[in-house]
């Protein structure tokens, strides 16, 4: 299936991990410390979403942020894509420690 780099490009991917992680956290501080980050840089990468996607995201609530409409359906479409990933990571992270030496 055909893809456009451009657009991968121009957008940082790991802003979808720390959206993915504050959505399950339900909390930026949380995220940061299960991401091993700074509150603010949560706090940055999700403006740079809200800017992108035009949507609060997050609404705070207490201790918590509760999601918009727009995060629940943006992380109901990225979490099938994540899991493919994570798969994929996981798989090649495993075999790379039984190549050690293989010519690429």
């Amino acid at each position: 299936m055909p893809f456009d780099e451009e657009i991968f490009y121009k957008f940082d991917l790991n802003a979808l991990v720390t959206f993915m992680v504050v959505y399950r956290e339900k909390g930026v501080s949380r995220a940061a410390r299960m991401l091993n980050v700074t509150q603010p840089a949560v706090s940055n990468s999700l403006g740079k979403l809200r800017r992108r996607f035009d949507d609060r995201l997050f609404i705070p609530r207490g201790k918590y942020v509760e999601p918009t409409p727009k995060a629940v359906q943006i992380a109901e479409s990225l979490a099938p894509a994540m899991s493919q990933f994570q798969a994929i990571i996981g798989s090649a992270i495993f075999h790379e420690g039984q190549s050690e030496g293989a010519n690429f």
